[in-house]
Parts: C-alpha cells; sequence; structure tokens
C-alpha cells in the first residue's frame, strides 16, 4: 500500500469519524446502554472462558523484558509457623509487548503532533496522559462479542506471519460462521498467532506477525463496532504501508478512536464457540484503574 494511498484511507476513516471536539470516548459511543442490554441476552449456557493469556516471566525471543514477579513476604521463617502471617507478592511489566495480552488506550498512538480527535500529543507527559487515557473506561467495556476465525475460514491451523487479513475474508468468515458484527460490538478476530507459538515456539514477532490489512479497517468503520482484539498485534509485520510500522493502529486508534486490544487468546473460546454453533457471546473486558495510563493487561470475559 503507498502512502498516500494509507494517507487518503486515514483522511477518510477520520472524517467519517469526526465527532464533536470534546469527545474523549471514541468509537465506544457505539456502545450504547441499550446495546449493553440487548448483549446480555447473549449468555445461554454461563460458561465463562477468558480471553487473556497467562502473563510470562521468563524472557524469550517476542518478550526479551518480560513481566517481573516476585514474593515479598511470608519470610522464610514465617512459612510453616504458628500464628497468622501474609504471603505477598509485587509485580512489574511493560503493557505494550509483543507477548502479553493488554489494551490500548486512546492516548497510546501520537500521530502528526496529535492524538485522537485533535488533542495535542503534548498532553502526554513524562507524569502520564492528561487526556484520552485509560481513565476513558475506568467503567470497563461490557458488550456483545463477536469472534471470526480467519485460520479456520482458510482451513488451516493458524495465518503465517507476514499474512494479512482483508475485509473481504471478515466478510467470508462471517457467512461461513452464520454471524455479523455490528455497531457496538466487540469485534475479535482470531489469525492463530497463540496457537502457532505453543506448538512451534514463540519467534521476533515484532518482525514477522499476521495481522490486519489496512483497508480491512473500511470494514470495522461500516459496521460501527466498539471495539478490535486479536490474537496477534492487530498489525501485520512487516507492515504493508513501507514508512508506517503500525499502520492499523493508527487508523484504528488514531483516525477512528477504537480501542485495541493486542494478544489475546482464543484457543479456548474457538472450539467452545463451535461445539455451541454460535459465535457471538457477552464479553466483559475490566482494565485496571490507572488514571494516566497509555494502555492496561487485561483478561477480557466470554459469557457464552
Amino acid at each position: 500500500m503507498t502512502t498516500d494511498a494509507f494517507r487518503a484511507l486515514y483522511e477518510h476513516l477520520r472524517d467519517e469519524a469526526r465527532r464533536s471536539p470534546d469527545d474523549r470516548r471514541g468509537a465506544l459511543g457505539h456502545l450504547t446502554p441499550e446495546r449493553v442490554v440487548a448483549a446480555a441476552t447473549e449468555v445461554r449456557s454461563g460458561r465463562t472462558v477468558s480471553l487473556a493469556a497467562p502473563i510470562e516471566t521468563r524472557p524469550g525471543p517476542d518478550n526479551p523484558e518480560p513481566a517481573d514477579h516476585r514474593m515479598t513476604g511470608a519470610a522464610s521463617g514465617d512459612i510453616g509457623a504458628g500464628g497468622l502471617h501474609f504471603a505477598l507478592d509485587r509485580f512489574a511489566m511493560n503493557v505494550h509487548g509483543d507477548a502479553d495480552s493488554h489494551l490500548d488506550a486512546l492516548c497510546h498512538v501520537l500521530f502528526d503532533g496529535e492524538l485522537y480527535n485533535g488533542i495535542p500529543a503534548s498532553s502526554v507527559t513524562p507524569d502520564g496522559a492528561g487526556s484520552l487515557s485509560l481513565d476513558v473506561v475506568r467503567d470497563g467495556i461490557v458488550g456483545r462479542g463477536v469472534l471470526l476465525d480467519i485460520p479456520r475460514l482458510c482451513g488451516v491451523p493458524w495465518l503465517e506471519p507476514g499474512d494479512h487479513v482483508t475485509a473481504a475474508d471478515l466478510t467470508a468468515a462471517e457467512a461461513a460462521q452464520g454471524v455479523r458484527a455490528g455497531p457496538g460490538d466487540l469485534l475479535l478476530v482470531r489469525v492463530g498467532h497463540r496457537r502457532r507459538r505453543r506448538e512451534l515456539g514463540a519467534w521476533n514477532a515484532a518482525q514477522a506477525r499476521a495481522g490486519l490489512h489496512p483497508t480491512a479497517m473500511r470494514f470495522l468503520a461500516q459496521r460501527k463496532v466498539a471495539v478490535l482484539g486479536s490474537d496477534g498485534n492487530n498489525d501485520t509485520a512487516p507492515s504493508a504501508v513501507a514508512d508506517i510500522a503500525f499502520p492499523v493502529h493508527v487508523l484504528a486508534i488514531h483516525a477512528m478512536g477504537l480501542h485495541l486490544m493486542d494478544y489475546l487468546q482464543f484457543e479456548e473460546l474457538a472450539p467452545a464457540c463451535a461445539a455451541a454453533g454460535r459465535w457471538s457471546f457477552l464479553c466483559v473486558v475490566a482494565p485496571l484503574r490507572l488514571p494516566a495510563a497509555t494502555g492496561s493487561p487485561v483478561n477480557p470475559i466470554a459469557v457464552l
């Protein structure tokens, strides 16, 4: 995709998604209270499924600086001793990596000196984000989740690194699965990243991974989805646009105001949906309360 074509697509999606100057919720505006109530009717069996991968603490090709989890108590002399003691621990992590499941806030992408909706990039300081931060979703995101399984459509266990998911693929997956994404939905796109990683081992996903083609964002704009998530990074690597490393992030977050969830895992959800014969469900996303943060580790829950 040429830079000029990308810029034209960016401007089209930005203009199509244009909201009031004081808007801070972006595409979450499509997720109305009425649509949350309707999403609750998706619950049939009551089965809950985590959409997050376990947080990793060992370094690997795609996770050179993993989360640091350490025990701070109880003291070794207290273990097994009488009386009251507490087991204590702490953890620290880089939120925006290539291994752990996380949500991107709307302040995550700075492009041409601005954030989403024309907010100056200078609102992000060493002390945190002054606007469009994780605080926007402090009350969580609850809505109808829709899983589109692209490897299932293609008859393969996973897409290979570098493969693109197109709008035609999304439409074909809907038809094959008998489901349709609509306004306010949380659209989840499986590329099989987690299964490939589990069976073949980790690799440098920053250099090569499957994801959405930038033009697929037209599909999401037309359907007015509220959130996009994937078991990869959502962006393909190498990038489809030579001089923009993360074009889907720019289009989704910066142009459309769309919160992203990266590196989820669907290896339990996909067979559960197939067994149930339906690919929509109630989805509950509860980020941490980090008011000035650009993102959060996240454990979305599908309720079938």
